[in-house]
Protein backbone atom coordinates (compact mmCIF):
# COMPACT_ATOMS: atom_id res chain seq x y z
CA UNK A 1 0.00 0.00 0.00
CA UNK A 2 2.77 2.46 0.87
CA UNK A 3 4.47 1.96 -2.52
CA UNK A 4 1.16 2.27 -4.34
CA UNK A 5 0.18 5.48 -2.57
CA UNK A 6 3.64 7.03 -2.95
CA UNK A 7 3.52 6.36 -6.70
CA UNK A 8 0.07 7.97 -6.77
CA UNK A 9 1.16 11.20 -5.05
CA UNK A 10 4.21 11.50 -7.32
CA UNK A 11 1.90 11.42 -10.33
CA UNK A 12 -0.64 13.74 -8.67
CA UNK A 13 2.10 16.28 -7.95
CA UNK A 14 2.96 16.35 -11.66
CA UNK A 15 -0.71 16.81 -12.62
CA UNK A 16 -1.41 19.57 -10.13
CA UNK A 17 1.76 21.51 -10.93
CA UNK A 18 0.99 21.36 -14.67
CA UNK A 19 -2.60 22.48 -14.06
CA UNK A 20 -1.56 25.45 -11.92
CA UNK A 21 1.21 26.51 -14.33
CA UNK A 22 -1.38 26.57 -17.12
CA UNK A 23 -3.65 28.87 -15.08
CA UNK A 24 -0.79 31.20 -14.14
CA UNK A 25 0.49 31.49 -17.68
CA UNK A 26 4.02 32.71 -16.84
CA UNK A 27 5.52 31.18 -13.67
CA UNK A 28 6.90 27.65 -13.45
CA UNK A 29 7.45 25.46 -10.40
CA UNK A 30 11.02 25.16 -9.20
CA UNK A 31 11.96 21.69 -7.95
CA UNK A 32 14.04 20.96 -4.89
CA UNK A 33 14.94 17.38 -3.94
CA UNK A 34 15.93 16.77 -0.31
CA UNK A 35 16.90 13.95 2.01
CA UNK A 36 16.06 13.46 5.69
CA UNK A 37 19.09 12.29 7.72
CA UNK A 38 16.97 9.82 9.75
CA UNK A 39 15.46 8.27 6.62
CA UNK A 40 13.52 9.29 3.53
CA UNK A 41 13.15 12.62 1.82
CA UNK A 42 10.97 14.50 -0.59
CA UNK A 43 10.38 16.54 -3.69
CA UNK A 44 9.45 20.17 -3.02
CA UNK A 45 8.05 22.29 -5.84
CA UNK A 46 7.57 26.03 -5.36
CA UNK A 47 6.00 28.66 -7.61
CA UNK A 48 6.68 32.36 -6.92
CA UNK A 49 5.98 35.81 -8.35
CA UNK A 50 3.74 34.57 -11.13
CA UNK A 51 1.03 36.31 -13.07
CA UNK A 52 -1.63 34.79 -10.76
CA UNK A 53 0.19 33.01 -7.94
CA UNK A 54 2.35 35.07 -5.59
CA UNK A 55 3.67 32.01 -3.77
CA UNK A 56 2.75 28.39 -3.60
CA UNK A 57 4.13 24.96 -2.99
CA UNK A 58 3.12 21.45 -4.00
CA UNK A 59 5.29 19.10 -1.94
CA UNK A 60 5.60 15.36 -1.58
CA UNK A 61 7.60 13.46 1.00
CA UNK A 62 8.16 9.92 2.23
CA UNK A 63 9.92 9.63 5.58
CA UNK A 64 10.69 6.63 7.79
CA UNK A 65 12.68 5.53 10.82
CA UNK A 66 12.25 5.43 14.58
CA UNK A 67 9.08 7.08 15.85
CA UNK A 68 10.19 10.21 17.79
CA UNK A 69 9.41 10.28 21.51
CA UNK A 70 6.92 13.12 21.13
CA UNK A 71 4.96 11.04 18.60
CA UNK A 72 5.16 7.91 20.80
CA UNK A 73 3.34 9.85 23.51
CA UNK A 74 0.79 11.18 21.03
CA UNK A 75 -0.04 7.66 19.79
CA UNK A 76 0.29 5.99 23.18
CA UNK A 77 2.96 3.51 22.08
CA UNK A 78 6.51 2.56 23.01
CA UNK A 79 9.43 2.46 20.63
CA UNK A 80 8.35 1.72 17.07
CA UNK A 81 9.35 2.28 13.47
CA UNK A 82 7.15 4.30 11.13
CA UNK A 83 6.65 5.28 7.51
CA UNK A 84 4.72 8.36 6.42
CA UNK A 85 4.17 9.82 2.98
CA UNK A 86 1.95 12.53 1.62
CA UNK A 87 1.34 15.43 -0.71
CA UNK A 88 0.77 18.84 0.83
CA UNK A 89 -0.01 22.03 -1.06
CA UNK A 90 -0.75 25.66 -0.30
CA UNK A 91 -1.34 28.27 -3.00
CA UNK A 92 -1.39 32.01 -2.21
CA UNK A 93 -2.67 34.07 -5.19
CA UNK A 94 -1.60 37.63 -5.79
CA UNK A 95 -5.14 39.00 -6.17
CA UNK A 96 -7.34 39.29 -3.07
CA UNK A 97 -10.23 38.26 -5.34
CA UNK A 98 -8.73 34.78 -5.76
CA UNK A 99 -8.87 32.51 -2.70
CA UNK A 100 -5.95 30.77 -1.08
CA UNK A 101 -6.27 26.99 -1.17
CA UNK A 102 -4.77 24.20 0.88
CA UNK A 103 -4.86 20.42 0.41
CA UNK A 104 -3.16 17.38 1.84
CA UNK A 105 -3.39 13.62 1.31
CA UNK A 106 -1.28 11.30 3.44
CA UNK A 107 -0.64 7.71 4.51
CA UNK A 108 0.98 6.39 7.70
CA UNK A 109 2.27 2.97 8.83
CA UNK A 110 3.76 1.80 12.11
CA UNK A 111 5.68 -1.46 12.68
CA UNK A 112 6.51 -3.85 15.50
CA UNK A 113 10.04 -5.14 16.21
CA UNK A 114 9.62 -7.88 13.58
CA UNK A 115 8.70 -5.32 10.92
CA UNK A 116 5.00 -6.23 10.77
CA UNK A 117 2.51 -3.45 10.15
CA UNK A 118 0.66 -2.85 13.43
CA UNK A 119 -1.12 0.37 12.46
CA UNK A 120 -1.95 2.04 9.14
CA UNK A 121 -4.24 4.85 8.13
CA UNK A 122 -5.02 7.53 5.57
CA UNK A 123 -5.79 11.19 6.14
CA UNK A 124 -6.26 14.34 4.15
CA UNK A 125 -8.64 16.93 2.79
CA UNK A 126 -8.87 20.21 0.93
CA UNK A 127 -10.16 23.62 2.01
CA UNK A 128 -10.70 27.11 0.62
CA UNK A 129 -9.69 30.43 2.21
CA UNK A 130 -11.09 33.46 0.36
CA UNK A 131 -10.52 37.11 1.16
CA UNK A 132 -13.79 38.19 -0.43
CA UNK A 133 -16.88 36.03 -0.35
CA UNK A 134 -18.23 34.89 -3.72
CA UNK A 135 -20.96 32.44 -2.79
CA UNK A 136 -20.93 30.66 -6.16
CA UNK A 137 -17.24 29.84 -5.59
CA UNK A 138 -17.99 28.34 -2.17
CA UNK A 139 -20.83 26.29 -3.65
CA UNK A 140 -18.66 25.04 -6.53
CA UNK A 141 -15.82 24.00 -4.21
CA UNK A 142 -18.12 22.18 -1.79
CA UNK A 143 -20.14 20.55 -4.57
CA UNK A 144 -16.95 19.13 -6.07
CA UNK A 145 -15.98 17.77 -2.65
CA UNK A 146 -19.44 16.26 -2.16
CA UNK A 147 -19.45 14.63 -5.61
CA UNK A 148 -16.12 12.92 -4.85
CA UNK A 149 -17.35 11.73 -1.45
CA UNK A 150 -20.75 10.52 -2.67
CA UNK A 151 -19.11 8.01 -5.02
CA UNK A 152 -17.91 6.15 -1.92
CA UNK A 153 -20.36 6.86 0.89
CA UNK A 154 -23.19 9.46 1.12
CA UNK A 155 -22.30 9.99 4.80
CA UNK A 156 -18.72 11.06 4.03
CA UNK A 157 -19.35 14.62 2.82
CA UNK A 158 -21.45 15.85 5.79
CA UNK A 159 -19.12 14.08 8.23
CA UNK A 160 -15.84 15.35 6.75
CA UNK A 161 -17.22 18.81 6.04
CA UNK A 162 -18.13 19.11 9.73
CA UNK A 163 -14.67 17.84 10.74
CA UNK A 164 -13.10 20.42 8.43
CA UNK A 165 -15.10 23.26 10.01
CA UNK A 166 -14.05 21.99 13.42
CA UNK A 167 -10.37 21.46 12.57
CA UNK A 168 -9.65 24.73 10.73
CA UNK A 169 -11.06 26.78 13.59
CA UNK A 170 -8.87 29.57 14.94
CA UNK A 171 -10.01 29.12 18.53
CA UNK A 172 -8.12 32.15 19.84
CA UNK A 173 -9.96 34.31 17.26
CA UNK A 174 -13.26 32.43 17.48
CA UNK A 175 -13.53 32.19 13.71
CA UNK A 176 -12.88 29.70 10.92
CA UNK A 177 -9.70 29.99 8.88
CA UNK A 178 -11.75 29.79 5.69
CA UNK A 179 -14.87 28.28 4.12
CA UNK A 180 -13.84 24.70 4.81
CA UNK A 181 -14.15 21.70 2.56
CA UNK A 182 -13.10 18.23 3.72
CA UNK A 183 -10.94 16.95 6.55
CA UNK A 184 -10.47 13.27 7.43
CA UNK A 185 -7.85 11.50 9.54
CA UNK A 186 -7.03 8.08 11.01
CA UNK A 187 -9.02 6.34 8.25
CA UNK A 188 -8.35 2.71 9.22
CA UNK A 189 -9.67 -0.62 7.96
CA UNK A 190 -13.13 -1.59 9.27
CA UNK A 191 -15.74 -4.19 8.34
CA UNK A 192 -17.19 -1.66 5.88
CA UNK A 193 -13.97 -0.10 4.52
CA UNK A 194 -10.80 -1.99 3.67
CA UNK A 195 -7.52 -0.13 3.21
CA UNK A 196 -8.04 -0.58 -0.53
CA UNK A 197 -11.43 1.13 -0.20
CA UNK A 198 -9.80 3.99 1.71
CA UNK A 199 -7.13 4.27 -0.98
CA UNK A 200 -9.84 4.58 -3.64
CA UNK A 201 -11.64 7.26 -1.64
CA UNK A 202 -8.57 9.35 -0.84
CA UNK A 203 -7.35 9.24 -4.45
CA UNK A 204 -10.84 10.23 -5.65
CA UNK A 205 -10.62 13.35 -3.50
CA UNK A 206 -7.06 14.03 -4.67
CA UNK A 207 -8.09 13.72 -8.29
CA UNK A 208 -10.92 16.23 -7.72
CA UNK A 209 -8.63 19.03 -6.52
CA UNK A 210 -7.97 20.83 -9.82
CA UNK A 211 -11.66 20.60 -10.72
CA UNK A 212 -12.54 22.17 -7.35
CA UNK A 213 -10.06 25.06 -7.54
CA UNK A 214 -9.10 25.99 -11.10
CA UNK A 215 -12.56 27.19 -12.28
CA UNK A 216 -12.64 29.59 -9.31
CA UNK A 217 -9.21 30.99 -10.21
CA UNK A 218 -10.24 31.43 -13.84
CA UNK A 219 -13.37 33.35 -12.79
CA UNK A 220 -11.56 35.74 -10.43
CA UNK A 221 -7.97 36.20 -11.64
CA UNK A 222 -8.65 39.17 -13.93
CA UNK A 223 -10.91 41.14 -11.55
CA UNK A 224 -9.54 44.54 -10.59
CA UNK A 225 -8.79 45.37 -6.95
CA UNK A 226 -7.69 48.36 -4.88
CA UNK A 227 -4.68 48.86 -2.56
CA UNK A 228 -7.14 48.76 0.35
CA UNK A 229 -8.38 45.35 -0.76
CA UNK A 230 -4.79 44.14 -0.98
CA UNK A 231 -4.21 45.38 2.59
CA UNK A 232 -7.26 43.41 3.72
CA UNK A 233 -5.85 40.30 2.06
CA UNK A 234 -2.59 40.73 3.98
CA UNK A 235 -4.42 41.18 7.29
CA UNK A 236 -6.41 38.00 6.64
CA UNK A 237 -3.20 36.17 5.71
CA UNK A 238 -2.04 36.96 9.23
CA UNK A 239 -4.87 34.79 10.54
CA UNK A 240 -3.73 32.03 8.19
CA UNK A 241 -0.23 32.20 9.65
CA UNK A 242 -1.61 32.14 13.19
CA UNK A 243 -3.55 28.95 12.52
CA UNK A 244 -0.62 27.16 10.90
CA UNK A 245 1.83 28.00 13.67
CA UNK A 246 -0.50 27.56 16.64
CA UNK A 247 -2.95 24.79 15.74
CA UNK A 248 -1.98 22.84 12.61
CA UNK A 249 -1.08 19.19 13.35
CA UNK A 250 0.86 18.78 10.11
CA UNK A 251 3.16 21.70 10.92
CA UNK A 252 3.67 20.42 14.47
CA UNK A 253 4.33 16.85 13.22
CA UNK A 254 6.96 18.16 10.82
CA UNK A 255 8.69 20.19 13.51
CA UNK A 256 8.63 17.33 16.04
CA UNK A 257 10.00 14.75 13.59
CA UNK A 258 12.94 16.94 12.59
CA UNK A 259 11.29 17.64 9.25
CA UNK A 260 12.70 19.91 6.59
CA UNK A 261 11.95 23.43 7.79
CA UNK A 262 11.74 24.99 4.30
CA UNK A 263 9.03 22.50 3.33
CA UNK A 264 7.14 22.78 6.63
CA UNK A 265 6.96 26.59 6.50
CA UNK A 266 6.27 26.68 2.76
CA UNK A 267 2.62 27.32 3.67
CA UNK A 268 3.35 30.82 4.98
CA UNK A 269 2.47 33.73 2.65
CA UNK A 270 5.18 36.22 1.60
CA UNK A 271 3.38 39.48 2.50
CA UNK A 272 1.38 39.62 5.73
CA UNK A 273 0.12 42.31 8.11
CA UNK A 274 -0.92 42.38 11.74
CA UNK A 275 -2.87 45.58 12.41
CA UNK A 276 -3.67 46.35 16.02
CA UNK A 277 -7.36 45.81 16.91
CA UNK A 278 -8.49 45.85 13.28
CA UNK A 279 -12.21 45.76 12.50
CA UNK A 280 -13.77 46.01 9.03
CA UNK A 281 -16.25 48.74 8.22
CA UNK A 282 -19.86 47.97 9.17
CA UNK A 283 -21.85 46.63 6.22
CA UNK A 284 -18.75 46.13 4.06
CA UNK A 285 -17.77 43.09 1.98
CA UNK A 286 -14.97 42.53 4.47
CA UNK A 287 -17.44 42.36 7.36
CA UNK A 288 -19.58 39.95 5.33
CA UNK A 289 -16.62 37.56 5.15
CA UNK A 290 -15.93 37.83 8.89
CA UNK A 291 -19.58 37.09 9.71
CA UNK A 292 -19.45 33.97 7.54
CA UNK A 293 -16.20 32.78 9.13
CA UNK A 294 -17.69 33.18 12.61
CA UNK A 295 -20.72 31.09 11.61
CA UNK A 296 -19.80 28.23 9.22
CA UNK A 297 -22.55 27.51 6.67
CA UNK A 298 -23.88 24.60 4.68
CA UNK A 299 -22.96 25.31 1.05
CA UNK A 300 -24.60 22.39 -0.74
Amino acid sequence: MKDKFYAYIQNLQDQICAGLEAVDGTAKFREDLWKRPEGGGGRTRVIENGNVFEKGGVNISAVHGKLPETMQKMFGVGEADFFACGLSLVIHPKSPMVPTVHANWRYFEMYDEAGNVIQQWFGGGQDLTPYYLFEEDAIHFHQTCKTACDKHNPEFYPKYKKQCDSYFWNAHRNEARGLGGLFFDYCKATDEMSMENWYNFVTEVGNSFLEAYVPIVERRKNLSYTPEQRTWQEIRRGRYVEFNLVHDKGTLFGLKTNGRIESILMSLPPHVQWVYDHHPEAGSEEEKLIDTLANPREWV
